[in-house]
């Protein structure tokens, strides 16, 4: 599936192209990101949850600090070619790629061998230490992949294909386990949950409510993301409502 420049105006709310600074394309099926070469101006990219295989559209995003590729397919770590001339990134996450292998010490070295200027990696800190022991074990990159064919397709921006979306990526957040939901809880700059929080389900809960309970709370926090300071204390203020009529119910329970 294609991103498109109507999918992406509307997903950064931008007027033009040269004005998203930052975008969140989490779970959306993509494959084709060409539309990043016309981004100038981009800063933050999250990617992470699609079929994206080629990173050679990024080459031109001479802003970017952040980037989230998690859970994709990228083939080789030679993608890695296309990341080398981007001076001011950052944050890298591209864990559960197939390109990470069966060797993590291996894959972090080259990462941090070919991209010296990462201060994170796969949510972990880069130290000084990893980036002079890179210098031994990881492998030097000095060509690009081999080229690949890329699926067509187009990723509308209407409410209609939001909604078709929104499903499936909530069908596939059905099964997300403790480390998943915390993995995108990073990525959009919330606190992890405790673990007793997290399976302090009530004994008389189904399977299909307990389902249906990770479906939505899953699908809240990645629509946080799209919030501005007013949208947020709107929320803020329904949760601290709804929370003071639970516990007034716990207690008139007990």
């Amino acid at each position: 599936m294609r991103l498109t420049r109507a999918a992406v105006l509307a997903r950064a709310k931008a007027a033009a192209l040269d004005g998203v600074r930052r975008l969140n394309c989490w779970g959306s099926h993509l494959t084709d990101i060409s539309i990043c070469r016309d981004l100038p101006n981009i800063e933050v990219i999250t990617f992470s949850m699609n079929g994206i295989s080629d990173l050679e559209p990024l080459n031109q995003c001479q802003n970017l600090s952040e980037l989230y590729l998690r859970k994709n397919n990228i083939a080789s770590l030679n993608e890695l070619f296309y990341l080398k001339n981007l001076p001011r990134l950052r944050v890298l996450w591209l864990s559960e790629n197939p390109c990470c292998g069966s060797d993590p010490h291996r894959y972090r070295m080259t990462v941090l061998r070919n991209l010296p200027g990462l201060q994170k990696l796969d949510n972990q800190a880069v130290t000084e230490e990893e980036l002079s022991q890179a210098l031994v074990d990881g492998e030097e990159i000095m060509a690009p992949p081999a080229r690949r064919n890329i699926e067509n397709g187009c990723l509308e921006s209407t409410e209609s294909s939001a909604a078709e979306s929104t499903t499936e990526t909530e069908s596939e957040l059905l099964n997300f386990s403790l480390e998943e939901t915390n993995k995108i809880r990073e990525e959009l700059g919330m606190k992890p949950v405790p673990r007793d929080k997290f399976s302090s389900f009530s004994p008389r809960d189904t399977d299909c409510n307990r389902k249906k309970r990770n479906n939505v709370l899953n699908a809240i926090l990645l629509l946080m993301k799209e919030l501005d300071t007013e949208g947020l204390e709107i929320v803020q203020q329904t949760v601290g409502r709804r929370l003071q009529v639970l516990q007034k119910k716990e207690l008139q329970e007990e």
